[in-house]
């Protein structure tokens, strides 16, 4: 759905983009990780036809862009750093506007189509305020709505959850899984990782410009081969294991083994109470810092993100 070879984008003297080849598979909800003024936007906006590269290509849906945006395009939805609307408009006559725009929206049923996605993204009983009166998170919302409207095959959002509140995120959450097991493709741009490991299948990971992981989520977090192990007596575990502790944090150890359930009978066969016994697994948040700079990250684009 998504390709790229050595897409590389500079400002200047300054490089936004560095050598990014990525590769997103029809069906993925692909998590696009990194801090602010690490690319992330440049990238999605080089995608969309929106920023030139400097060098280096780029596909979407099987064909080169920006060379064929007109086939492109209206097969994806985008929402890019924040909804675009008109502020005097109400949100109804913003969805009517972009679906007039662009081919395919038949006038017939064009208001029905517009009432499905704001029913859709949680507006469903939005009055006839301007858009300008909307919340941040209503913005957002409106935003989706007009990345939806005409059925794309893949959504590219930029922080699509900005400005929402607790509930609200759960509720775009679940409109992007529904969407994903329809059969929509889902590029998300974002940093947030609790919500990435919550919805995404695959992730990137961009540091300064540079491409620095790229994997599926469940390979990320595989079993360590370590297990977290609670007890009352952890001197007693360390004096049995010889050697196989290899952390402790109070009454909690990690504990290097094979066998789980082996271990477990060793523990109990010596009288040695268990509170606890798991498999430790990477979080998503110990994969990404495991993988980028551990310097302060600041914004060396001058204000490019």
């Amino acid at each position: 759905m998504i390709t790229t070879r050595g897409l590389t984008k500079r400002f200047g003297s300054i490089t936004a983009v560095d050598d990014l080849s990525l590769e997103v598979h029809e069906g993925d909800v692909y998590g696009f990780l990194g801090a602010n003024g690490s690319g992330k936007t440049t990238t999605v906006r080089m995608l969309l036809g929106l920023v030139l590269a400097t060098s280096g290509s780029a596909e979407v849906l099987g064909h080169a862009m920006p060379a064929d945006w007109r086939t492109v395009l209206p097969q994806v939805g985008a929402m890019v750093e924040g909804p675009a609307s008109y502020g005097q408009l109400s949100g109804r006559a913003n969805l009517a506007l972009f679906d007039a725009s662009g081919p395919g929206g038949a006038r017939g049923t064009r208001a029905g189509r517009v009432d499905d996605v704001l029913e859709q993204v949680g507006l469903g009983q939005v009055d006839r305020r301007p858009v300008q009166a909307y919340s941040l998170g209503m913005k957002q919302r409106l935003g989706l709505a007009a990345a939806l409207l005409r059925g794309p095959r893949l959504l590219v959002l930029d922080e699509p959850t900005n400005g929402l509140d607790p509930q609200g995120i759960r509720h775009i959450r679940d409109l992007l899984l529904a969407l994903n097991a329809a059969g929509t493709t889902i590029f998300l741009s974002s940093h947030l990782l609790a919500e990435v490991e919550q919805m995404c299948t695959r992730v990137g990971v961009l540091d300064r410009g540079r491409l620095v992981l790229q994997e599926r989520l469940d390979v990320l977090q595989r079993p360590t081969g370590r297990v977290r192990l609670g007890t009352t007596d952890p001197a007693a575990v360390r004096a049995l294991l010889d050697g196989a502790v290899e952390g402790q944090d109070g009454d909690r150890l990690l504990v290097r083994t094979t066998d789980p359930a082996e271990l477990n009978q060793r523990l109990v066969r010596a009288g040695i109470p268990v509170l606890e016994l798991a498999p430790e697994r990477n979080t998503l948040e110990d994969v990404v810092l495991a993988a980028t700079t551990t310097e302060p990250t600041a914004d060396t684009t001058g204000g490019l993100r």
